[in-house]
């Protein structure tokens, strides 16, 4: 449990929300991570909705460099695209809210 306390006390400030008072698209997602660290997933997704699709698109890519799947490449770029809609979507929502 002391790296997990170590990370909750040395999360990095995101430096166009300390200058711009505005959330960037990626805020939220070190928060997101050591929830999900912890077991959080409800809260973890909460605090960034992309987290547990982003993981999942880079095992996978892991995963075709590896094994070179058929069509990899292809479902690759899908789940980009489908991570990217997320990552907008929420950001708007965030914004909006």
């Amino acid at each position: 449990m002391g790296f997990i306390s170590w990370l909750e006390n040395n999360l990095l400030d995101c430096p166009y929300k300390k200058y711009f008072d505005i959330d960037c698209m990626g805020c939220g997602m070190q928060r997101s991570f050591l929830a999900l660290i912890k077991g959080n997933f409800a809260d973890s997704f909460y605090y960034y909705p992309a987290l547990l699709p982003m993981l999942f698109m880079f095992l996978f890519l892991i995963l075709h460099i590896v094994f070179k799947f058929k069509n990899g490449a292809r479902w690759l770029m899908y789940l980009f695209i489908f991570n990217m809609g997320i990552v907008v979507i929420s950001y708007v929502i965030k914004l909006c809210l």
